[in-house]
């Protein structure tokens, strides 16, 4: 089994740290691109950038999509990390 570790901003984590309800999330990142790193089931782990550099949390990866933005926010909503501040984003 392989793990895989995501670096991200501390602001993602702790938006979704306070949303216990949630069960998903999408780590996503702007740059696009395809991730073959993991199948799913295996662990994704999360590692906030310096200064706090540790790991904060973690779940098992369920599979890769490439989506538009608005395709993102009608899926995973405030799962995508923040708070949606316009509805006219187009992707």
């Amino acid at each position: 089994m392989k793990a895989f570790v995501g670096v991200t901003d501390e602001t993602w984590f702790r938006f979704l740290a306070e949303r216990p309800h949630l069960s998903e999330v999408n780590f996503w990142r702007p740059s696009g691109g395809s991730f073959r790193a993991l199948t799913p089931g295996e662990p994704f782990l999360f590692k906030a950038h310096y200064p706090l550099n540790r790991i904060v949390g973690g779940g098992f990866f369920s599979g890769f999509e490439r989506l538009r933005i608005s395709e993102a926010w009608e899926l995973f909503g405030e799962a995508n990390g923040t708070e949606l501040i316009s509805a006219t984003h187009k992707g």
